[in-house]
């Protein structure tokens, strides 16, 4: 009986040693958050002040939603009643106070929203900037135009900007959509426009555009969305990433392919409910990995949607 009991015993610790080895392996499921509200979105962006969530969006007079706890959202005031003055200057054939693919970051004591004004289809684009002291005061000021594009002069498009902090404390500016694929540009710290070398980081054939930078661990990552966005449940958007140790490049996926070369390891391709997921933002608050991002929900006619999800590292690569 002894010795049955002993085998009994060792087959039990053999089998909580695999299960143990197998849970490790295993990479991390990101949590998906419950998110209730005033959901609908496009190319959200996400930043907490104190204890309220923001996250604006595009839209009429760039919209902006905020929660209280992260899970319930509301729409709030937009932060342009009219156009400004400047914009059409740049992209004359825009819609009424159409205002796309919206970034915010906190640095060096303000809030810096970066937005764009642009022709559907064509780079006439420009890349505007707003900050604040206090989103929740909504001491807004126009900082005026960043970067701007034009049709048949610029290879690239001013658009779907990104600020990045690099691990000296410079501000650097991502941004591009189709045309030429994904750059990025370091600002002055002063005025936040561009005072360097524009670099090439993405290119792919299909479309590529909403580049987001973070850096963890000695890499930056890049993630950017490739594919074709705003058709409702027959849009083919799709989220991809690659890393690299210097901000300006090379970015190379899981593969070792760069992503000016058509590279990019893919993160979030979507399911059978939420389809063509992209215009995504990734926030690190404190410790944590957050990914923001609309899709299209295919239980309600194709809505663009916003998803928020924890996002985790394994062996060095983003995972859900």
């Amino acid at each position: 009986m002894g010795s049955i009991v002993r085998s009994k015993f060792l087959l039990r610790l053999i089998s909580i040693i695999v299960l143990v080895t197998l849970i490790s392996t295993v990479p991390v499921q990101a949590a998906f958050w419950n998110l209730t509200g005033d959901v609908g979105t496009h190319d959200p962006t996400l930043i907490k002040e104190g204890n309220l969530w923001w996250s604006p969006y595009t839209g009429k007079g760039l919209a902006m939603k905020y929660s209280s706890d992260g899970s319930n959202w509301q729409n709030g005031v937009q932060i342009f009643q009219s156009e400004l003055s400047w914009w059409r200057s740049y992209a004359p054939n825009m819609g009424s106070n159409d205002v796309w693919a919206p970034d915010i970051e906190y640095y060096n004591g303000r809030y810096y929203l970066f937005y764009c004004v642009s022709e559907f289809g064509k780079n006439n684009s420009a890349i505007g900037l707003t900050s604040c002291s206090s989103i929740l005061s909504g001491d807004w000021r126009d900082d005026g135009m960043i970067l701007s594009s034009k049709n048949g002069t610029n290879s690239y498009n001013a658009l779907d900007p990104n600020l990045v902090i690099d691990t000296s404390g410079n501000p650097w500016l991502v941004f591009g959509s189709w045309f030429d694929g994904l750059h990025i540009v370091k600002l002055n710290k002063s005025t936040m426009k561009p005072s360097g070398t524009i670099y090439s980081i993405a290119n792919k054939s299909g479309g590529i555009e909403a580049g987001s930078i973070i850096y963890k661990d000695g890499y930056y990552y890049l993630f950017a969305s490739i594919g074709v966005c705003c058709q409702g449940v027959n849009s083919t958007y799709k989220i991809i990433y690659g890393r690299s140790k210097s901000m300006t490049g090379p970015y190379v996926d899981q593969n070792g392919t760069s992503m000016t070369s058509g590279g990019g390891t893919i993160l979030d391709s979507g399911n059978i409910r939420w389809k063509g997921p992209g215009g995504q933002d990734v926030y690190k608050h404190g410790n944590n990995y957050i990914i923001t991002r609309h899709a299209y929900d295919a239980d309600k006619n194709g809505n663009p949607t916003l998803l928020i999800n924890d996002l985790y590292f394994s062996n060095g690569w983003p995972t859900y």
